[in-house]
């Protein structure tokens, strides 16, 4: 199993030479590069001029630090054709990408609109018609999250989405921070992970409060809490122990399901190497220094 870092805050803090320093600093192995700027920027085209991609190969050299994986977000579930089209386009540039880094796993999200939720359904079952081919070609992993606000927000329909496929490329991310929207507020991190099974291939861990407890949150106006025609989704990726996840369950369910060790067996039920658990947390950059290597010193504890 791999234990990664998402840099997603420290690159709005700082440039790639010192983030990547930044991470190793921490005790990590491994980094999980969130859509930047320069990159994988959100919705659109990736960049990674000959440059930039010098000073990350030579940064990673000096610090013995590897990319686990690269997020992307785009919209590939439309919901229009022109913006399917789009995203599509910056899917392939993005596998090339990897490929060309040696990185084989991609993490995203179903970036859809919850508003219009048959046609992004649709949408995304074309795009990834088109789309697992190459990926298949090029022996990269992806693997899927629901986000909050998107069409679909479920953990076991995510699951039997990504299940569908029935292919060895194709993994599935449980993201904790999200927990509360995948089960509608109950939490039951046991039952989402077991439901997931083999597909399971990526934790990211942070806490976050249960949206639907009155007053965990509040938004103004009020009525925004209800969500209602109003759509409005909140959460938040804290520290482990700040909030109200069940860590202590996901630990455990994890390691009932061999997860760290899984991948390296004979026969595993995915492609693209180790199953990766990553630090997620973007709430409180200025506790980082302490939070970080807390954080993949309990996974370590918990899980190797």
């Amino acid at each position: 199993m791999k234990i990664a870092f998402d840099v997603d805050v420290l690159a709005k803090q700082m440039d790639i030479n010192r983030m990547v320093h930044q991470v190793a600093d921490w005790g990590y192995k491994y980094i999980e590069q969130s859509p930047h700027p320069r990159i994988n920027p959100f919705y659109k085209h990736p960049l990674f001029s000959k440059e930039c991609e010098a000073e990350y190969r030579k940064v990673l050299r000096e610090t013995g630090v590897e990319i686990s994986s690269f997020i992307v977000v785009y919209r590939w579930s439309g919901p229009t054709e022109e913006e399917r089209q789009f995203a599509v386009r910056n899917w392939k540039r993005m596998i090339r990408i990897a490929a060309d880094m040696g990185v084989r796993v991609i993490n995203t999200e179903l970036s859809g609109d919850p508003n219009r939720q048959e046609i992004c359904n649709g949408m995304w079952f074309k795009s990834m018609e088109e789309l697992l081919p190459i990926m298949e070609k090029e022996d990269i992993r992806v693997e899927i999250q629901s986000h909050p606000y998107d069409f679909c927000e479920l953990n076991n329909e995510t699951c039997d989405m990504v299940k569908s496929f029935r292919s060895k490329h194709l993994g599935y991310v449980y993201s904790s921070p999200h927990g509360f929207f995948y089960d509608e507020g109950k939490g039951d991190v046991r039952s989402m992970l077991r439901y997931a099974g083999d597909e399971l291939t990526h934790v990211l861990f942070a806490d976050t409060f249960n949206q639907t407890l009155d007053c965990r949150y509040i938004a103004n106006p009020p009525w925004l809490n209800g969500r209602g025609r109003a759509d409005v989704t909140i959460h938040q990726h804290l520290a482990m122990g700040e909030g109200d996840v069940d860590f202590d369950g996901i630990f455990e369910t994890l390691r009932e399901m061999d997860f760290a060790n899984k991948q390296l067996r004979e026969g595993a039920p995915k492609t693209g190497g180790d199953n990766i658990a990553c630090v997620s947390m973007f709430g409180f950059p200025e506790k980082m220094d302490r939070q970080a290597p807390e954080a993949r010193e309990r996974i370590e504890k918990e899980l190797l």
